[in-house]
């Protein structure tokens, strides 16, 4: 089993990589809007019940998951690498996986904040994740935790085995995937 968690700031294509990478893969998608927009209508993922909910549906599907005979699994995260509680989840999830012989995948998505912006009003985007149809609130979002957490790693400081970060500013998703499955032979 593979394990792959994609990584990057808001509107850098977690999702369409994601969706194009699991196209050519064959491994199953888990957007981490799945479960936020799941909850969402009932508690809003700010409220500690809305956070409470959304972990609950996420550890029973990658328990479920990794017990499982599926290839493996793309889940899409947003890594504030200044808050410990975001490498203490990472940790967990990962070791759940790794429990069970997955092989995990770390893969790192960077943009410029001009071209996140576009891709913030996308189509798919607004059709997949019905929390960001507000593009006003999304977008001061998206500005606001630019500059209240840190969104990318430094470089060397995630030291895993499988790493890639990849700069998909100019790169179509099915470019970037191609770039993830080239690298470790998905």
């Amino acid at each position: 089993m593979k394990f792959i968690i994609l990584f990057g700031p808001q509107a850098v294509g977690k999702m369409t990589v994601g969706q194009a990478l699991a196209d050519k893969t064959g491994l199953k998608l888990f957007h981490n809007h799945m479960t936020i927009d799941l909850v969402g209508p009932f508690f809003n993922y700010g409220t500690l019940e809305g956070k409470r909910l959304v972990q609950h549906f996420r550890q029973e599907l990658f328990e479920a998951v990794a017990k499982s005979d599926l290839p493996g699994m793309i889940f899409t995260f947003i890594w504030a690498f200044d808050m410990q509680e975001d490498w203490d989840y990472v940790k967990k999830v990962t070791d759940l996986f790794e429990s069970h012989g997955a092989d995990i995948y770390y893969i790192e998505l960077e943009a410029e904040m001009e071209e996140r912006l576009v891709r913030n009003t996308t189509e798919n985007r607004l059709t997949h994740k019905p929390s960001k149809r507000d593009i006003a609130w999304s977008e001061a979002e998206l500005k606001q935790t630019a500059t209240m957490y840190r969104l990318n790693s430094r470089p060397g400081e995630l030291d895993v085995e499988h790493y890639l970060r990849i700069d998909n500013t100019n790169l179509s998703p099915e470019e970037t995937a191609a770039q993830i499955q080239q690298a470790f032979d998905l």
